[in-house]
Order: structure tokens, then C-alpha cells, then sequence
């Protein structure tokens, strides 16, 4: 019942900031124990764990990652945010939020998925 959904600007400029927004419906981002996680899958590869949000508030990046990405929550809004910053055509990926625990990322294994969104990145 719970659903996910990326949205945000499908082109973005090589050097440039990408920003996506997670909007969560029928379930609430700070309900006890689940971990809200953004994914990527870049054309022909496998999926790519980029980091978490817990239901505290607390993040854990994917080391390969971690020195460009932040992710971010508004309760308020039930959203949870994604900023990849020094963007490179690389990182051009249908993107991912999805809901799961804080070990989700070791098989891809989560509870429920957003439908995704292409983020292209222009050089």
C-alpha cells in the first residue's frame, strides 16, 4: 500500500547538481525500522546502491559515492531527497527510491520500489 515516487529534472549538465525527490504516500518516512534507499541502474549494468536515509534520520553512503551524495528528509512532506553534486555523463541512470532495512543494499533486496526516473547527464 505503501508507494513511492522519483521525480525531478531528466537532463542534467555535466558538472551540475542532480537533485531528485522521493515523495512517500500511504506510509509515513520516520515509521520504526524502515530505511529509505536510492538506487541507479546505468544502461546495460546492474544495480547500483548509492545510500540510505533511516526512520531516525541517520545516512550511509556507498563508499564509491559518499564524497558526492547527500541524502536529505522533509517529514513535513514525507519526502525523502537525493543531491549527486559534480555530475559526469556516468552517472546517467533510471534512478530509484525504494524502502527496506539498513541491510537491503547487500542483495537488492527491498520491501517496495519506486517506478524509477532516467536521469540523463549531458557532455
Amino acid at each position: 500500500q505503501v508507494q513511492l515516487q522519483e521525480s525531478g529534472p531528466g537532463l542534467v549538465k555535466s558538472s551540475q547538481t542532480l537533485s531528485l525527490t522521493c515523495t512517500v504516500s500511504g506510509g509515513s518516512i520516520t515509521t520504526n525500522y524502515y530505511y529509505w534507499s536510492w538506487i541507479r541502474q546505468p544502461p546495460g549494468k546492474g544495480m547500483e546502491w548509492i545510500g540510505y536515509i533511516s526512520y531516525t534520520g541517520d545516512t550511509h553512503y556507498s563508499p564509491s559515492l559518499k564524497r558526492r551524495t547527500t541524502i536529505s528528509r522533509d517529514t513535513s512532506k514525507n519526502q525523502i531527497t537525493l543531491q549527486v553534486t559534480s555530475v559526469t555523463p556516468e552517472d546517467t541512470a533510471v534512478y530509484y527510491c525504494a524502502r527496506g532495512s539498513d541491510t537491503s543494499w547487500k542483495m537488492n533486496e527491498y520491501s517496495t520500489w519506486g517506478q524509477g526516473t532516467q536521469v540523463t547527464v549531458s557532455s
